[in-house]
C-alpha cells in the first residue's frame, strides 16, 4: 500500500511539478492517508485517492478592468471547483499578486478536508486573482470586483459554489461582489457568505476563525496537556481579522499575546499585546504594524517578520500566511520550550516544520482542523440565508465551540485509532478523507 501511494505521488510531481504549494499539501496527505488505504482496499480498487487529489474542475478568466484614472487593466481570475461529494463547493476567493493555480489547488484540497470536518453539508473549493487591492482607491477595488464577478457569477450559485472572503477579500470586497451578482443575476440569495449585517451576514462570522482556532486550542490543551490558556505566553503571527480575533479569545480565555506581525516585520510586547491599538492601526488606519511604538515606546519592534518564532512562548498560533515556519523556526520554538502549536493560516507550516513539531512530541494542531471556525460559520450564515432568520452572536458562538469541539474529539479519536494520539494531522486527514471518500464511493464515479 505504502508503494501504491509513493508511486501515485511520483506521478502528481512529474505532471505538476510548477505547483510546490499544490504537491506540499498533496504530499503530507498521502503520508497520512497509508494506513487507513491499507484497511480499504476497496479505496484503491475504485481509484479514490486519485480521484480525490484531483480537482472536480478549474475555471480560469480573463479580469478587465478601468481604475480611476480612466485607464484599462487585465488581472487573471480562478475559481478550483475542488469537490461536491458532500455538498456545494464551498471556499474563499483571494486577491493578492501571489495567487496562481498551485496555491488556490492546495487551499482548495486543504478546504474540502476542512470543511467535511465540521460535519456541515459542504465541498470545498478555492478562488481568486493576482489583484491587489493594497493601496487602490475604492472606486479601483469597486470597479475590479464588478468585473471579477461579471466572469465568476456563471459559475456559482447557492446550492453549486458558495465562495467567502480570505486574503485580500474583506467586508468591502464581498459588498460589491455580491451587488454586482445580484445585478446579473437578479437574485437575493445566499450566494456569498461574509456578507455585511444588514443584508444577509451572521454575526461573528468576523470572529469565527480566530474564536474557532481558540476553542479547538483549548479543547486540545485540555485533553491532551491538562492545562488551559490560562497564564500561557502566546505569539500570534499576522495582524489581520484572523489573528486580532485568535489574540483577543486567547487572551479572554486567560493567556497573554507577547508577539504579533505583518510582512513587515513583529512587534514584541512584554506587557501583553494592546489588541485596541492593533485594531486601531490594522482595521482602521491601515498601517504597518510598526506603528504599534508609537502606542507603546517601550514595545519592541523586528524588521524580519520570521524572527518572531526566536521569542520564547508556550503557546504558537500562527496566523499570517501559508509556510511561514520554517525548519529553523519549528526548532527555535522547540527549544524556548513552546508546549503547542496551533494553526490559524492555511499550511503556514513546511512540511518538515510540522514533521519536527510531530517528532518533538509537543501538541500540533493542523489548519484543517484549526482553522474551520470560519467556514463552519459561513455553513451556519447559509443556513440562515435559506431560513431567511439571523441568530443572535451568542448562538452562533456557541454552535462554533460546539463544532470546534467536535472537530477536535474526531481528530484526536482518530489519531489514536490509527496508532498516535499526538499525530493530530493523520486524525484530520485520515477523519476527512473517509466522509468525503465514502460520498464518492456511495455515488458512483465522480
Amino acid at each position: 500500500m505504502v508503494e501504491y501511494i509513493e508511486k501515485y505521488f511520483e506521478t502528481l510531481k512529474a505532471k505538476y511539478q510548477n505547483e510546490p504549494e499544490y504537491l506540499q499539501a498533496a504530499e503530507e496527505i498521502l503520508l497520512s492517508l497509508s494506513p487507513f488505504i491499507e484497511k480499504h482496499p476497496e479505496f484503491e480498487k475504485q481509484k479514490l485517492i486519485e480521484r480525490f487529489l484531483n480537482p472536480d474542475r478549474i475555471i480560469a478568466f480573463k479580469v478587465s478592468w478601468v481604475d480611476h484614472n480612466g485607464n484599462v487593466n487585465i488581472n487573471n481570475g480562478y475559481r478550483v471547483q475542488y469537490n461536491s461529494a458532500i455538498g456545494p463547493y464551498k471556499g474563499g476567493l483571494r486577491f493578492h499578486p501571489s495567487v496562481n493555480l498551485s496555491i488556490l489547488k492546495f487551499l482548495g484540497l486543504e478546504q474540502t478536508l476542512k470543511n467535511s470536518l465540521t460535519g456541515l453539508p459542504m465541498g470545498g473549493g478555492k478562488g481568486g486573482s493576482d489583484f491587489d487591492p493594497k493601496g487602490k482607491t475604492d472606486y479601483d477595488v469597486m470597479s475590479f470586483c464588478q468585473a471579477f464577478m461579471t466572469e465568476l457569477s456563471r459559475y456559482i450559485g447557492e446550492f453549486t459554489d458558495v465562495p467567502a472572503g480570505d486574503i485580500g477579500v474583506g467586508g468591502r470586497e464581498i459588498g460589491y461582489l455580491y451587488g454586482q451578482y445580484k445585478r446579473i443575476m437578479n437574485r437575493n440569495d445566499g450566494v456569498l457568505t461574509g456578507k455585511g449585517l444588514s443584508y444577509g451576514g451572521s454575526l461573528a462570522r468576523k470572529e469565527a476563525t480566530g474564536f474557532g482556532l481558540c476553542y479547538f486550542a483549548e479543547a486540545a490543551l485540555k485533553e491532551m496537556l491538562h492545562t488551559d490558556f490560562k497564564d500561557k505566553k502566546v505569539i500570534v503571527s499576522g495582524s489581520g481579522n484572523v489573528a486580532i480575533y485568535a489574540a483577543s479569545k486567547a487572551t479572554e480565555l486567560g493567556g497573554k499575546v507577547i508577539a504579533m506581525s505583518d510582512s513587515d516585520g513583529y512587534i514584541y510586547d512584554e506587557n501583553g499585546i494592546d489588541l485596541n491599538a492593533i485594531k486601531d492601526i490594522k482595521e482602521v488606519k491601515r498601517e504597518r504594524i510598526k506603528e504599534y511604538l508609537n502606542y507603546h515606546p517601550k514595545a519592541i519592534y523586528g524588521n524580519n517578520c520570521s524572527d518572531i518564532w526566536t521569542r520564547k512562548c508556550d503557546i504558537a498560533l500562527p496566523c499570517a500566511t501559508q509556510n511561514e515556519i520554517n525548519l529553523a523556526s519549528a526548532k527555535a520554538l522547540v527549544n524556548n520550550g513552546v508546549k503547542a502549536v496551533f494553526e490559524g493560516a492555511n499550511m503556514p507550516c513546511r512540511l518538515d516544520a510540522s514533521e519536527y513539531f510531530l517528532k518533538s512530541h509537543i501538541v500540533y494542531g493542523p489548519s484543517k482542523a484549526c482553522n474551520a471556525g470560519g467556514v463552519a460559520v459561513s455553513g451556519l450564515e447559509m443556513s440562515q440565508n435559506s431560513e431567511r432568520l439571523s441568530w443572535s452572536f451568542e448562538e452562533v458562538d456557541k454552535m462554533l465551540k460546539t463544532i470546534m469541539n467536535n472537530i477536535f474529539a474526531n481528530v484526536y479519536k482518530t489519531a489514536k485509532e490509527y496508532g498516535d494520539e499526538y499525530d493530530l494531522v493523520k486524525g484530520a486527514n485520515i477523519a476527512g478523507f473517509e466522509k468525503v471518500a465514502n460520498a464518492m464511493m456511495a455515488q458512483g464515479i465522480i
